[in-house]
């Protein structure tokens, strides 16, 4: 919901400088397919805003001239929604555009009714941001975010089922600490009052929460913070694929490219082993593109095979 609702701002604020745009180019300036781009124009003229769309070779879109703009119109959650997406690219997650969101931001933030300002600000202010990033987002409602953030911020018990990786469904009774965001998913790091001890949840696999009324005060965090807290539980969790590359660069070089997400060993000056595991060998690929020198695969020989396939379709383009 985040992306299409900021990504229709951006199509607005797009056809808005008055020029006329072809379609192959309003897709690309937007990151996405000919038909997500149709489906986006027609979403605006759904809210009232006159696009005309024109085919052929000088074919693409363009606003009505003269026409009066009427207010983009969102739902709650798509408001939150957007308020989050702004909040990510002003922390750095979209290259550029961190300056413009920040302000961007503010100012949708201020005209919010106060039922969802209260939510965006209580998630702001408990969210920490851990700074890896992965393949592929989980899809979560900002509706859940904002409640669970709530009951944070205000030191309130919670209650919420949960769905385990292994598809067992539980109960949890917990008193919430802080959210982080991490690897392009978000989790909830709090102390689990049924199993007495601290636990972190994903918040894609958590339904239903409620507040539950009681309030506490806050333990001490077996962490130096929440982010830290996640990735060592992260890092304990068995991976299907353990990665071992050589690769034809200087130690140095690598570890400043891929240090934080793999662990890289001297050979000699010139050369490197570098080390990781993953759910998934997209991951490896992509870090092995950021070193961006020459490699040879040891292990597991799936790996050699996905950089091949990777390799042809970007051949294609």
């Amino acid at each position: 919901m985040a992306n299409t609702s900021t990504r229709t701002l951006r199509l607005l604020s797009l056809l808005q400088s008055h020029r006329h745009w072809s379609g192959g180019e309003l897709a690309e300036r937007l990151g996405v397919s000919a038909r997500t781009l149709r489906r986006d124009v027609e979403r605006l003229r759904e809210l009232g805003y006159p696009v005309q769309a024109r085919r052929g070779v000088d074919g693409g879109y363009q606003l009505a001239a003269g026409a009066a703009l009427p207010p983009l119109v969102i739902d709650d959650d798509e408001a939150v929604a957007l308020a989050l997406g702004l909040q990510a690219a002003a922390q750095g997650a979209v290259e550029g555009m961190a300056e413009s969101s920040v302000r961007v931001l503010a100012k949708v933030v201020q005209v919010m009714p106060t039922r969802l300002r209260r939510r965006v600000e209580a998630l702001r202010a408990v969210t920490v941001r851990a700074d890896w990033d992965a393949p592929a987002p989980a899809e979560v409602d900002p509706g859940v975010l904002t409640t669970v953030a709530l009951t944070c911020r205000d030191s309130e018990q919670l209650r919420f089922s949960y769905t385990a990786a292994d598809g067992r469904h539980t109960e949890r009774h917990v008193e919430p600490h802080r959210l982080v965001r991490l690897s392009r998913r978000w989790y909830l790091v709090a102390y689990d009052l049924g199993r007495h001890d601290w636990r972190s949840f994903r918040v894609d696999r958590l339904t239903a929460p409620r507040g539950a009324g009681g309030r506490f005060a806050p333990r001490e965090l077996p962490a130096a913070d929440a982010a830290t807290f996640v990735r060592r539980g992260l890092v304990e969790l068995p991976r299907p694929y353990r990665v071992e590359v050589l690769v034809d660069a200087p130690a140095e070089v690598v570890r400043a490219r891929i240090g934080r997400w793999a662990t890289v060993e001297e050979v000699d000056a010139d050369h490197c082993r570098m080390r990781m595991t993953a759910d998934s060998l997209d991951w490896p690929t992509l870090a092995l593109g950021v070193v961006d020198a020459e490699f040879h695969v040891l292990h597991p020989p799936e790996l050699l095979e996905r950089v091949r396939q990777w390799g042809v379709r970007f051949g294609r383009v």
